[in-house]
């Protein structure tokens, strides 16, 4: 469950959300709208720590794992495929210490490790992140490309494909469908369907808000209230 208590945001001296509270339950998929300005990039920033609010609490259980798509694509020389599979990044820590510990010949350790890694379903995790990136447009061929060789649309692709990789609890998307053709979004739709987690989604494309959430959280006046159901229903 994730909870605001009396949350209070100023930027630039303008108040954007004053005493706010809000509950959204695990599981639950809820659109964010609002007109430009009134703090639903600024409250996902929150979120992701990027942010403090001025006054006011944020609530989750502290074993959740958050998921949000990067601002920026370094032009790193990994591949397309490395790089989605870095959005696990429990996944790349247990690799690091299965590196290790069969460098230091730790038989237990490594029966541990592999046990662990197979737990989390590491062992598809290629298969995984190739599925992820067909979704997004991606041809085969292109998958052990250079992330530095992507334009700056399709390196957007990526790093949605890297929150996708993450097995969040928490999954932060703000506008998704930018740089996406028609049938990227259709994929996208339906593994946002498919997502077991609870997800807070900003979006102006109200088609798409219908197909994949289920609440509707207003901003306006400096509060936000919560509505069941998609954009046509709050509508």
């Amino acid at each position: 469950m994730l909870k605001l208590r009396e949350l209070s945001l100023q930027r630039g001296g303008k108040p954007l959300l004053e005493q706010v509270s809000l509950t959204i339950h695990s599981g639950q998929k809820v659109g964010f709208i609002g007109a430009n300005g009134t703090g639903k990039s600024s409250l996902f920033a929150i979120l992701q720590g990027d942010l403090q609010a001025d006054s006011g609490a944020l609530d989750y259980p502290p074993h959740w794992q958050i998921a949000h798509v990067a601002q920026e694509t370094p032009a790193v020389s990994r591949s397309a495929l490395d790089f989605v599979i870095d959005g696990d990044r429990e996944l790349r820590a247990l690799e690091a210490q299965l590196e290790y510990a069969e460098q230091q010949h730790q038989a237990s350790q490594i029966g541990e490790l592999h046990a662990h890694m197979a737990a989390i379903d590491g062992y598809s995790a290629e298969a995984r992140a190739s599925r992820l990136l067909n979704g997004l447009g991606f041809q085969q061929h292109e998958l052990q490309k250079p992330v530095a060789e992507f334009s700056g649309g399709w390196r957007v692709r990526l790093n949605l494909g890297q929150a996708l990789m993450c097995r969040s609890d928490l999954l932060l998307l703000d506008e998704p469908t930018n740089h996406l053709d028609l049938d990227a979004v259709i994929w996208l739709e339906q593994w946002l369907r498919a997502y077991q987690g609870t997800m807070l989604l900003i979006s102006h494309d109200r088609d798409f808000l219908d197909r994949v959430v289920d609440s509707i959280a207003h901003l306006e006046h400096r509060n936000i209230k919560l509505y069941t159901g998609g954009y046509s229903a709050f509508e």
